[in-house]
């Protein structure tokens, strides 16, 4: 089953769940928006069903937010409300292209371990902004967390019922970003156990 694929099949659940730490995800907006200007053009990342990128749009200039699955897509549409500086679009990183001088950020919430090709994410999210821009993202490191979610994961993507996964550590996480010309600036864990690393970079 392709990644597309798995999105596009659980789309519709997904967008009914409930987030499972609301402390955590409280954490993290606030210090996404530390890094927010009213002037800003921002991207997200695999933005899935679109709700953090309808939250935080009321912050910026707009909010560009992408997923590579039309059925995640197709559920963020639902959620809009007559916003004006949101827009919802199914692509993959690589189509994109930035806008003249580049976004000033560039955002992946969750999505970094689900992508095989680490090095390819990260230049692609180097590229899209503009020289001074930041990355921000967060990112589950599965490689600190207990030994039945690592056994569990296989099982499920055997059945169909997860997708591909990296098991990513915090040192790899942060390799991984600051080898393509990102200078990180902030670090955190929201929340710390297990980990989910929150990261900004700033584009050299």
């Amino acid at each position: 089953m392709t990644a597309h694929a798995f999105w596009d099949g659980i789309a519709p659940k997904y967008a009914k769940q409930p987030i499972k730490d609301q402390t955590a995800y409280e954490q993290t907006l606030e210090r996404i928006r530390a890094h927010l200007n009213a002037d800003d053009h921002v991207l997200e990342l695999g933005c899935g069903t679109g709700a953090t990128a309808l939250l935080l749009a009321p912050h910026v200039r707009h909010m560009t937010a992408t997923d590579i699955s039309p059925g995640m897509i197709a559920q963020a549409h639902l959620r809009m409300n007559g916003e004006k500086n949101v827009t919802f679009e199914a692509a993959e990183p690589h189509e994109l292209t930035p806008p003249d001088g580049g976004y000033d950020v560039v955002m992946a919430q969750n999505l970094i371990h689900l992508i095989e090709d680490t090095e390819g994410f990260v230049a692609d999210a180097h590229r899209l902004l503009k020289p001074g821009g930041v990355f921000i993202s967060k990112t589950p490191c599965l490689a600190h967390f207990n030994r039945f979610v690592k056994l569990i994961i296989p099982v499920m993507q055997f059945f169909g019922k997860a997708p591909f996964v990296k098991s990513l550590s915090i040192t790899e996480l942060e390799g991984a970003i600051a080898w393509d010309g990102f200078e990180i600036i902030e670090t955190g864990s929201y929340p710390a156990k297990p980990p989910n690393r929150f990261l900004v970079a700033r584009k050299r």
